[in-house]
């Protein structure tokens, strides 16, 4: 067989396929695991959305191939979800695209704007899709350092110039993954003057905006005034409403950014199947209750561990926003020793820090993605086995 390309030998394996690989050894062995690992939500997709799908699964016209860019009623349908949720007007045909979930655009993106030698910068720890579609694209990622001293926010102004000419896109990602931190509206602002800067392209990856607690509602980029200017926000049914194996979320914003995604995908793929379109617009037109009892929940489970972690000795927060907790490794311990460790002596999986980046080294990050009978056993067997943080 011929040789592979020399972009997959510089591609590292796929984080979350390693973590089904060790789980999957683990369980071969008769382990129980009980994994805080990949964010997939475990409730149920609401009743609603799947008899709106098996609905329009009926329907012949719907079995043909979908437009390329989204059923004009699903754009208008994210249209008036922006408009509602976030007071941001965006018209339907030129700055609205559907996305096969929104990590298929986020690694998309880079090849719309990247060539050989330019740079993006990306947070460090950040969602490893970020660099990934840098890399594949040809170009450098530049780390941006999420640190807890600025709240997990990237110092912009600390970028060097030189790099920052460089820059073809800059991510963001709040409600962030993996440290679960908040952005106001004043950082985005920020971030706004910087792109205006240096003529860089923000990429806003905004999936766990509806995951909030205590009363907390997260702002999107682009109510910030000259957003549309400079910048595009990825979103996804996935968090939101339980939806992570349907594949269906948007990019919204600059017509410019969406025109390039637009005809680079009509390059790459078909779109998405119109019967889960029409299930999104269903969720999307739905009233906010209809995800309550999920919010419920993960607002139980988060009490829940944020009281056990503390209870062995973690000096931990519980996130306003996201399904994760950031929590420091032991002393004496990398994070991937650590979740070795754990799982040899008890059975549970957390997921090491590095993985999302240098940065995210002596970190480990939980979610809350499991059922409270299974996150009251996993804390129960940690404290048997002694795992505590010292």
């Amino acid at each position: 067989m011929t040789e592979t390309a020399e972009r997959l030998h510089r591609l590292p394996r796929y984080l979350f396929a390693e973590i089904d690989r060790q789980i999957a050894a683990a369980r071969a062995r008769g382990v129980d695991v009980i994994s805080f690992g990949i964010g997939d939500p475990d409730l149920p997709t609401p009743a609603p959305v799947v008899d709106a799908l098996e609905q329009a699964a009926r329907e012949p016209e719907n079995h043909r191939y979908p437009s390329y860019e989204g059923m004009p009623a699903f754009r208008r349908a994210v249209a008036q979800w922006y408009a509602r949720r976030f007071g941001v007007e965006l018209d339907a045909d030129t700055e609205i695209i559907a996305l096969i979930g929104s990590k298929e655009g986020i690694a998309h993106i880079s090849w719309c704007f990247v060539d050989p030698g330019d740079m993006n910068l990306v947070p460090d720890p950040g969602y490893p899709v970020y660099a990934a579609g840098t890399l594949l694209a040809g170009g450098t990622a530049y780390p941006l350092p999420l640190l807890p001293e600025r709240g997990f926010l990237p110092d912009l102004q600390a970028v060097p110039a030189e790099v920052a000419r460089k820059a073809k896109i800059l991510f963001l990602n709040y409600p962030n993954n993996p440290t679960g931190a908040v952005a106001s509206l004043e950082f985005f602002q920020e971030a706004v003057a910087f792109a205006r800067k240096y003529d860089i392209l923000i990429c806003h990856d905004a999936a766990y905006t509806e995951v909030a607690f205590d009363g907390y509602r997260a702002p999107s980029f682009l109510q910030t005034p000259g957003a549309k200017d400079v910048g595009i926000e990825f979103h996804s049914l996935s968090k939101t409403y339980n939806m992570t194996g349907w594949r269906l979320g948007w990019a919204a914003g600059n017509r410019d950014a969406i025109e390039a995604l637009g005809r680079l995908k009509t390059n790459v793929d078909s779109g998405v199947f119109q019967a889960i379109q029409y299930a999104g617009i269903q969720a999307l037109q739905a009233p906010p209750e209809l995800m309550s009892a999920t919010l419920q929940a993960y607002d139980e489970r988060r009490r829940l561990l944020a009281e056990g972690l503390r209870r062995l000795g973690w000096p931990v927060q519980a996130p306003r926003a996201s399904i994760y907790f950031w929590i420091p490794v032991p002393h004496g311990y990398t994070s991937t020793e650590f979740s070795s460790l754990v799982l040899d002596k008890a059975g549970v999986f957390l997921t090491p820090g590095i993985g999302y980046g240098e940065h995210g080294e002596g970190y480990m990050r939980l979610s809350i993605t499991l059922p409270t009978q299974r996150l009251r056993e996993g804390l129960k067997r940690l404290e048997e086995a002694g795992i505590r943080y010292a």
